[in-house]
């Protein structure tokens, strides 16, 4: 269909040729040949093609833009999300999706979005009362035993969380508390997701995830709602919303910020290779503990063995015993040695008695003369002329008498 045709409404048209038409009544015209148009980036795009694709966007409307990788080299702005540009170019019509798109030739920075604007300034207010001090956040449990997960039900954050958590910790038991992560009904239902887990749950830690998007998609993670949510939850939060470049004020309330959904799960977990490692340490541990506490007590037990064997009547007897073997063997050298010493003694004894017996005087030819009365007569004086006298020799006795006069000895 040409331009200059009438454009007859009764003529039913392929969507390709209404397609058409509108893309040269677009690019016809003088205003939306040579535009500025000014508003906020966001779902900034640099496939390896080396386009570059963005939306811009205002409080109430949007605009797909479009910078070939020709025309890329004129741009020298660091273009990210949020920021607020004024783009040059012409609108055209993308025939295959039928959507209309601003064909990009120049950028210029026309100051901040009003959304980076508003997170500045809500971020500013919350930052004032304490909500994002350090000192606040809560330290997250090594080995959590439940885990309570804020999530679309539906997204790819959830699965990859859950992978995560089946791979690296496969004893914690998980709690899904569904709520949607995008739109106006967001907020309201994070708020209640957060305190459903906390009221009937009770985990050990919570993790709020959802994939990247631009800064108008993650907006619900930036509601006051959910920053005081966050802050006043019993369990201790991670965050994980979208990808690392990605920052919201959830990540400033959160006890712990994780760069993706993944790295929430592996922040809130250990790994099981690791506590394998760590059990078999500590069974190493425990088992030189328990051997080094058996020897101890089996060394006590051994002396008091000991001691208790000692104490015992049996221990003493034979202890006894041994003292009276003992005894016996010294006692039998030293009775020897005193009944030697008894007879030479008792042999000089009697020696010295021999020497006195008067049988032995007898022997040699001595007599002992007595009186009838058995006196010993020892001194002339007692002798008598006419006294009757017994004479004992060695081998007998007889009687005699005195004769004569008994004469003293000169």
């Amino acid at each position: 269909m040409e331009l200059d045709q009438p454009f007859l409404p009764s003529i039913a048209l392929g969507v390709s040729d209404l397609t058409r038409y509108l893309r040269q009544l677009l690019e016809s015209d003088e205003i939306l040949r040579d535009v500025w148009v000014q508003g906020e980036i966001s779902n900034l795009s640099r496939p390896t093609s080396g386009h570059i694709y963005f939306t811009l966007k205002d409080e109430t409307a949007a605009l797909r833009c479009v910078i070939w990788r020709s025309t890329n080299f004129k741009t020298k702005l660091g273009l990210q999300n949020g920021a607020a540009v004024e783009a040059h170019g012409y609108i055209s019509l993308y025939e295959r999706d039928g959507q209309y798109q601003l064909y990009v030739d120049g950028v210029r920075m026309a100051g901040e979005g009003w959304l980076y604007q508003e997170f500045m300034r809500l971020k500013a207010r919350l930052e004032s009362e304490g909500l994002f001090n350090p000192e606040r956040k809560r330290p997250i449990p090594t080995r959590p035993e439940r885990i309570g997960v804020v999530t679309s039900p539906s997204g790819a954050a959830l699965q990859d969380i859950l992978n995560t958590l089946r791979r690296r910790y496969p004893l914690v038991e998980v709690i899904i508390s569904p709520a949607a992560v995008q739109g106006d009904d967001a907020p309201p239902q994070i708020v209640a997701a957060i305190n459903r887990l906390n009221r009937q749950v009770h985990p050990d830690v919570i993790l709020l995830a959802r994939g990247g998007g631009s800064l108008e998609d993650l907006w619900a993670f930036n509601d006051e709602r959910v920053i005081r949510a966050i802050v006043t939850s019993e369990a201790p939060v991670i965050s994980g919303v979208g990808h690392e470049t990605d920052f919201t004020l959830a990540d400033f309330a959160a006890d712990l910020r994780a760069p993706t959904p993944t790295g929430a799960a592996v922040l809130a977990t250990p790994d099981v290779a690791d506590l394998r490692v760590d059990f078999l340490q500590r069974t190493n541990q425990l088992n030189t503990g328990y051997a080094g506490i058996l020897s101890s007590y089996r060394g006590q037990l051994v002396d008091l063995l000991s001691r208790l064997s000692r104490s015992s009547p049996m221990w003493l007897v034979q202890n006894d015993r041994q003292r009276l073997d003992d005894l016996s063997e010294r006692a039998a050298p030293a009775l020897d040695h005193t009944f030697q010493l008894r007879r030479a003694h008792w042999q000089g004894l009697q020696d010295r008695l021999l020497a006195l017996n008067p049988t032995a005087v007898l022997r040699r030819g001595f007599a002992i003369v007595r009186l009838k009365d058995g006196a010993v007569i020892h001194s002339i004086q007692q002798a008598q002329t006419g006294l009757q006298i017994d004479i004992n020799l060695v081998d007998g006795q007889f009687g005699a008498r005195i004769e004569g006069d008994p004469k003293p000895s000169r």
